[in-house]
């Protein structure tokens, strides 16, 4: 049961691997054995991830997630499928500790008198120096 976060552990019984032939690096390996990794993750019924990290997740997942709701990561860099396989689960974690980490929520604020002040003195500042500008005019 590896640990993603200090508050979440995923068990190893919620991830579903299959291997299939990899399109990457291998020479006539590729051919003949099957190192990628299709890793799949359901997001939506897990039990190991807080309600609102799953939301979080899923959003985050893009073309990464199937109608169902299950997160698809396929790993096909390396020639060996331990590593295909390592590979796979640091990318789903990674994308878990991100969900985690719980936005910050901003506060809108209103400007205060002073500024308003200063923003419309150095407005009136910059309309006198282009009304200014123009060409010289000759008086005879």
């Amino acid at each position: 049961m590896p640990n993603v976060t200090d508050d979440i552990s995923i068990d190893d019984s919620e991830l579903q691997e299959s291997f299939v032939r990899s399109s990457g690096p291998g020479g006539q390996n590729v051919n003949k054995v099957a190192t990628a990794v299709q890793l799949r993750f359901d997001a939506r019924r897990s039990r190991a991830l807080p309600n609102d990290v799953a939301i979080r997740l899923m959003r985050m997942a893009g073309s990464k997630l199937t109608k169902e709701g299950v997160i698809v990561i396929i790993a096909q860099q390396h020639r060996s499928l331990e590593r295909n396989r390592d590979e796979a689960r640091n990318r789903l974690f990674d994308m878990i500790r991100q969900a985690a980490v719980r936005p910050i929520v901003r506060k809108a604020t209103k400007p205060t008198k002073a500024s308003k002040t200063r923003r419309l003195d150095s407005k009136k500042r910059r309309g006198d120096i282009k009304a200014r500008r123009g060409s010289a005019r000759f008086d005879d």
